[in-house]
């Protein structure tokens, strides 16, 4: 972060004067806008929100008396498009994280993928076709996929989570007790 300019009181001033004439109604824009800033940052999985939303405004408050004149418009949005450039600046940043090597199957891996396609079988024919009709796809087609089969059941989409929660608890129960018959 550019931690070099520091927002004095002229320029906070300054600040709230271009924010709104009132000073009471600016200090409520300029408190929205730095909490609406915050929730951006912690949306975005950011480490130091907070920090980053007092770059931001330092970033405007410095660019303050160039823009000041010409913009128009709601000046959160200017705020929120200088809050895209310090987050990429922010993943920029940010050290790569490393894969760690991924392990050889082991027995115990091996063991309960055998569980759960008993434990599967051992399912009513209703139940293992929903179940494996609900983990089918990805993204954007496993929510239209839900969709389509929650309408060829008759039920809401709720309605087909809540079931398929109970057919993956009985699952997770079945290979949990299916492993522990066989490691014992």
């Amino acid at each position: 972060m550019h931690k070099d300019w520091i927002l004095t009181q002229e320029a906070f001033d300054a600040l709230l004067a271009w924010l709104d004439p009132v000073r009471d109604a600016a200090g409520k824009k300029y408190e929205d806008i730095r909490r609406g800033l915050i929730k951006v940052f912690t949306c975005r999985g950011c480490g130091e929100p907070e920090d980053l939303a007092d770059e931001t405004i330092n970033r405007v408050s410095n660019k303050l008396k160039q823009i000041a004149d010409d913009f128009s418009g709601d000046p959160t949005r200017y705020f929120y498009g200088v809050a895209n450039k310090v987050h990429l600046e922010y993943l920029r940043r940010r050290p790569v994280p490393r894969l760690p090597p991924q392990p050889e199957p082991s027995d115990d891996l091996e063991r309960e993928f055998d569980c759960l396609e008993q434990c599967v079988q051992k399912l009513s024919s209703e139940h293992r076709n929903l179940v494996v009709q609900y983990y089918h796809e990805d993204k954007r087609a496993k929510i239209d996929h839900r969709r389509n089969l929650a309408d060829q059941l008759g039920i809401g989409l709720n309605a087909l989570r809540i079931r398929a929660c109970r057919i993956r608890t009985l699952l997770q129960t079945c290979v949990q007790n299916c492993v522990s018959e066989l490691t014992s």
